[in-house]
């Protein structure tokens, strides 16, 4: 960034100006700025259970899978439009009832980031992210991108393409933050930048690596060219 001061009859204004174009991050939210695995495995354990199966397997497909496949692999017999039905049953009683926590750093980062300038990129719903988002405190972005708002999920790179046209910026332009390897790879194939956090391994493919999400802020903020700046979320 470049601070330039002028002067026009003894009144002093200055102009921010950034070199070079516009950045923009795009973020994934479960596992990345919200700890929700303990919600998670606990949704599909009440969900195993009304249908007499074993908890750990279903989790187990749950996590490489989208639903509608969970419930092809684990409980074929069942319609599967009803064991949907269940799920986001369980879960917005989660959004309403369960303890969710941002992870370190995920306040501080959201605050200090412009308006307009970053996005959230999800396989959830966008009713049940503004509800944990509210349960946590974090500022909600004028992008999200649902799973209700595309026809292909992660690991295709639509959801952060829209994401990335919503805002009005290229791709070479954005920077994905993840936690997860079907995440990553859509960020990669969207021909964007891609950050891995929260992990104790680098996921496959990521540019960058940070253990945790508090660990990458600064490089987040310099990424958007704030560094030293106090922004407004």
């Amino acid at each position: 960034m470049i601070f330039t001061v002028s002067w026009h009859d003894h009144v002093v204004t200055s102009d921010l100006v950034q070199s070079g174009p516009r950045k923009y991050v795009l973020f994934d939210v479960d596992g990345t700025l919200i700890d929700a695995v303990n919600n998670q495995r606990r949704v599909w354990a009440t969900w195993a259970g009304q249908y007499g199966l074993d908890a750990d397997e279903v989790y187990r497909v749950a996590l490489r899978t989208r639903p509608m496949e969970t419930f092809a692999e684990v409980a074929p017999g069942h319609d599967p439009r009803e064991c949907l039905a269940v799920l986001h049953e369980l879960e917005d009683e989660d959004v309403r009832s369960g303890v969710y926590t941002a992870f370190d750093g995920a306040s501080e980062l959201l605050g200090t980031l412009p308006w307009g300038v970053w996005a959230l990129v999800t396989s959830n719903y966008e009713h049940r992210v503004r509800g944990r988002f509210t349960r946590t405190g974090l500022p909600v972005p004028r992008v999200i991108v649902d799973a209700a708002a595309v026809a292909e999920g992660k690991p295709s790179p639509v959801p952060y393409l829209l994401a990335a046209e919503q805002l009005g910026a290229q791709p070479e332009n954005c920077l994905v933050i993840e936690d997860a390897p079907s995440g990553v790879e859509a960020g990669l194939r969207a021909g964007m930048t891609v950050w891995g956090v929260n992990a104790a391994f680098a996921v496959a493919g990521v540019h960058r690596h940070f253990a945790s999400l508090r660990e990458a802020v600064p490089d987040i903020l310099a990424f958007a060219r704030l560094e030293g700046s106090a922004g407004v979320g």
